[in-house]
């Protein structure tokens, strides 16, 4: 009988704390939501609210982010123009190509060289060869790859993202690097959309511009990237996850470039885009609790690294000396 106030006292104890848990993460979506807050920032707080109270709704996270990032995505394109758009396009295609190749030749030879899972190494080399998390969710299917070995690869990604948002945009500054060359080594050397977006928007408004277009042509690569590794991993049943929001992107700019009269509706839309962004990069920073990092493993996230500076620094010499 001495027991029953205890359980009911410890029921309540957790009511009162998943409260509170749920009061301090609403309060800072909040925040974030208010404008006063950078993208660099939200994540840090995200990062703070998983390792102290926690997200009181882990379990749709991924989900939240993702349409989230979507929907940041879309809204930027009313804010950017078609011509502007292709020729960023057309100058990031040799960088993106020979930077696309390169990183997963390299990722092969550093996976064996670690005696890293085969799977584990290829999700990590076409995360940082492509477009981050979103690759590895299109090609992990492709290879059959188990929870395990998904979660490693999106470890690695995001934990190299978090780093990338808060240090690109010092090293831009430091090396004097103009608005144009900042977004397109952003849109290289950068893995997940939602921080090549967050560290150019930090950099600046022409930045911002050709980050998202080269780094969205980019993503396109996801296809043939993943009908070869359907070929090389023997698996010709699985379905390849093509990222339609990109057309809703393209949408966007025609409908900017061309309906000039809507000027002031496309201005607040991309203004929502970018609270959409804060918004998401918060809640990427709440899903990254220290058992997450923990379990990446060092080797794992050495390839990662290396792959990282082999491309960031790749990109950023032919930038300089032959853009």
């Amino acid at each position: 009988m001495e027991n029953k106030p205890t359980i009911v006292h410890n029921i309540t104890k957790i009511m009162h704390g998943r409260k509170l848990q749920v009061f301090l993460f609403v309060i800072l979506i909040i925040v974030c939501i208010s404008g006063y807050v950078s993208p660099p920032i939200a994540l840090l707080l995200g990062l703070v609210v998983a390792n102290t109270s926690g997200h009181p709704f882990i379990e749709y996270n991924h989900k939240a982010t993702s349409l989230l990032l979507q929907f940041a995505v879309v809204g930027l394109g009313f804010g950017m123009n078609v011509n502007d758009a292709l020729t960023a396009g057309k100058e990031g295609f040799f960088f993106t190509v020979a930077s696309i190749l390169s990183t997963l030749i390299l990722g092969y030879f550093i996976g064996k060289w670690f005696a890293i899972d085969k799977k584990t190494a290829h999700l990590i080399s076409c995360g940082t060869a492509i477009c981050g998390g979103s690759a590895i969710a299109a090609i992990a299917p492709v290879i059959n790859a188990d929870q395990k070995q998904t979660s490693v690869a999106l470890g690695v990604i995001f934990i190299l993202n978090s780093i990338a948002l808060f240090l690109f945009p010092v090293i831009g500054h430091a090396l004097n690097l103009s608005q144009h060359e900042f977004g397109l080594w952003c849109a290289i050397a950068i893995h997940d959309t939602s921080s090549v977006v967050g560290a150019a928007n930090k950099y600046g408004v022409e930045a911002l511009q050709v980050a998202t277009t080269v780094k969205l042509a980019r993503a396109l690569w996801i296809i043939p990237v993943a009908l070869v590794t359907a070929s090389l991993f023997k698996n010709r049943s699985s379905k390849i996850k093509v990222p339609y929001f990109i057309g809703l992107f393209i949408v966007a700019m025609l409908l900017n470039s061309y309906l000039p009269g809507i000027t002031a509706v496309n201005t607040a839309i991309v203004a929502i885009a970018k609270v959409g962004l804060t918004v998401t990069l918060f809640l990427i920073g709440a899903g990254l609790h220290y058992k997450t990092l923990k379990s990446v493993g060092i080797k794992p996230l050495l390839q990662g690294v290396l792959l990282w500076v082999f491309i960031g620094v790749a990109a950023l010499l032919s930038i300089i000396y032959f853009a």
